[in-house]
């Protein structure tokens, strides 16, 4: 971590505190993406939880008939059985995928809320800086401050101006007015 003490360090400081709410910025945007993808990932958990459920239930109801049958029931109960394995299989990848994309919201917003502290920090830096940088030039510019106006040879820059733009218009209009004769072609 950076430590910034002077005026100096205020564009090494403002670098920081730029990439920072750049960084806030994308993690925002992802956070919004992870949040929006969770009741699609809860859906389709819900569905496959369902799906297993019932798989398991027709392969029991197929075991059932299989035990007094002959062997090909008895195959169309394993069958039944393996795709009962496979939903829950299934229910089991859905429902780990809901939990990672829980983990990663909370992730995202821990990391968030560490990048806003550090702008505050920075914010909160910065602002120390200029007061102290003030406090300076203050003192500074009292201690050259002239004893008295009546002995001081600064100018007014007003009264040194002249009216420039009055000068270049008049010029302008000059040159404009001019009558056009008929010798003359554009």
């Amino acid at each position: 971590m950076q430590k910034y003490r002077t005026a100096a360090d205020l564009v090494k400081l403002d670098k920081e505190r730029t990439d920072l709410t750049n960084e806030v910025a994308d993690l925002n945007s992802k956070l919004t993406v992870a949040k929006n993808e969770l009741p699609v990932y809860t859906s389709k958990a819900t569905a496959r939880q369902t799906n297993a459920l019932n798989a398991a239930t027709a392969s029991s109801q197929e075991a059932t008939r299989a035990t007094p049958g002959d062997l090909r029931d008895l195959k169309k109960a394993k069958k039944r059985a393996n795709k009962a394995v496979d939903a829950a299989n299934d229910a089991n990848k859905a429902n780990k995928k809901v939990e990672d994309q829980q983990k990663k919201i909370e992730k995202l917003t821990e990391q968030i809320a560490k990048k806003q502290n550090r702008l505050q920090e920075l914010d909160q830096t910065r602002t120390a800086i200029m007061a102290n940088n003030k406090a300076a030039v203050d003192t500074t510019t009292k201690a050259e401050a002239p004893a008295s106006p009546a002995n001081s040879n600064t100018t007014n820059p007003v009264d040194t101006l002249k009216n420039t733009t009055d000068t270049t218009t008049r010029s302008m209009l000059d040159t404009t007015t001019m009558p056009m004769d008929s010798t003359h072609k554009m």
